[in-house]
């Protein structure tokens, strides 16, 4: 598989997660959203996903944006793992941590496929 599928295949786990963030309610673990009452927030955070998948669409074609959110890719998982504790943290199942993980695996195998210099 060449590393421009890889990358494809990241940014679908990242899209597919924030389709399952929506029904996992991330907005109220969010620190940027969560103080907002419920369905102002998810609101917000459905209409933020507009701007932030143009730009994620636009730059793709741009090499170091894509280690950007490839590497992104792999911090996610990281803060998955420290908000799980979070009283509204909703992403306890298999399908959720399987987009998680798969976008950080992806990612990472994006990052080790990258040509050094």
């Amino acid at each position: 598989m060449d590393q421009r599928n890889v990358f494809r295949i990241m940014l679908g786990f990242l899209f597919s997660h924030e389709l399952d963030a929506t029904l996992r309610h991330e907005w109220r673990v969010l620190p940027i959203t969560s103080f907002l009452p419920d369905e102002f927030g998810q609101l917000v955070f459905i209409w933020l996903h507009v701007p932030l998948f143009f730009l994620i669409l636009s730059f793709m074609g741009n090499s170091k944006f894509r280690n950007v959110m490839a590497l992104f890719s792999v911090i996610h998982v990281g803060l998955h793992w420290i908000f799980r504790n979070h009283p509204d943290y909703e992403f306890n199942n298999l399908s959720s941590w399987s987009l998680i993980l798969g976008a950080g695996f992806f990612g990472t195998a994006f990052l080790a496929m990258r040509p050094r210099d």
